[in-house]
């Protein structure tokens, strides 16, 4: 019986790797060895980030209801306790928004949390 051999397997696997390492520097993109290092930790990096954003997302969006809700004479802790109060069910996102793009319909909103 013939011997098995895992050349195409392991070209298979080497390209790849190496295609994924395309355009880092030096050798992390031309040895197999420094790719494979480097793409796994770049996997890591990727993986951890992709959680990282949506907190990074969130951040920003109460930065914005903030600004908005300072400008109106009102904090951003009151402004979601009040909209709570009033069983107004935005999320913080839709709220960002009307912060950017329609700041009437947020004072609006604003007002109705300091009537409440």
């Amino acid at each position: 019986m013939a011997r098995v051999k895992h050349s195409p397997a392991s070209r298979r696997r080497k390209k790849k790797t190496l295609k994924k390492a395309k355009g880092y520097f030096g050798d992390r993109s031309k040895q197999y060895q420094q790719a494979r290092r480097t793409v796994a930790r770049a996997e890591v990096y990727a993986y951890r980030d992709r959680r990282v954003k949506k907190r990074i997302i969130r951040r920003l969006w109460i930065v914005r209801i903030n600004a908005a809700c300072r400008a109106s004479g009102i904090k951003y802790s009151q402004f979601m306790n009040g909209l709570k109060k009033a069983k107004i069910n935005l999320d913080r996102k839709v709220l960002a928004e009307l912060a950017v793009s329609d700041s009437k319909a947020l004072k609006k909103l604003i007002e109705i949390v300091k009537e409440a």
